[in-house]
């Protein structure tokens, strides 16, 4: 039995679960998100749980369930409290601000780099003095939000060096001594 799979998904109050031709759709007050769910696995939707159950032991079937109980448990979670990122900036002249769901980043390039974001995600940027800028990130779908905070980082991802980049807050960047310290 998958362990993630046998484990029950809890309603909160104010989420709506239905399930129609093998779609579960989420409701709740953060949004909407709707996910497939494989005829092999079946959803089970109780009053105040979800359970997902495999008809065989069959390696794809059990890949499945843990798959799509972790999914249902995202969309749960997403709908009733969001998910959130901050995201970075480490160097010398790199900036963020945004207007609406623009992003305008300044980041030692000839030019600046404008991403529009879906309109599910909330976007907020911080430039304090003598703090680096963050950009703060907000949605209820946290696949969504995964994939656009690594399209973000991808313009400039941390070096080892000196640690310049975009990075998550909290994240430890793994860095290099450099040359000075293997000659002697």
């Amino acid at each position: 039995m998958s362990r993630i799979g046998k484990l029950p998904i809890r309603i909160p109050q104010g989420v709506t679960v239905t399930l129609k031709d093998d779609v579960v759709t989420v409701v709740g007050p953060k949004g909407q998100l709707s996910q497939y769910v494989n005829p092999l696995i079946r959803v089970i939707i109780e009053s105040e749980s979800i359970v997902l159950e495999r008809q065989s032991d069959d390696k794809q079937e059990r890949a499945f369930h843990g798959l799509y109980r972790s999914l249902i448990h995202n969309m749960v979670v997403g709908v009733s409290e969001g998910y959130r990122k901050e995201l970075e900036l480490v160097g010398v002249g790199y900036r963020a601000s945004n207007n609406g769901n623009i992003i305008d980043l300044s980041l030692g390039y000839t030019h600046n780099i404008f991403i529009e974001l879906p309109a599910e995600i909330k976007v907020e940027t911080k430039a304090e003095r003598n703090k680096n800028p963050l950009i703060i990130l907000e949605s209820c779908d946290k696949q969504l939000l995964g994939q656009v905070c690594s399209k973000i980082r991808s313009f400039r991802k941390p070096e080892p060096y000196k640690g310049k980049g975009i990075k998550f807050v909290g994240e430890e960047i793994r860095r290099k001594s450099g040359k000075s310290a293997g000659a002697k």
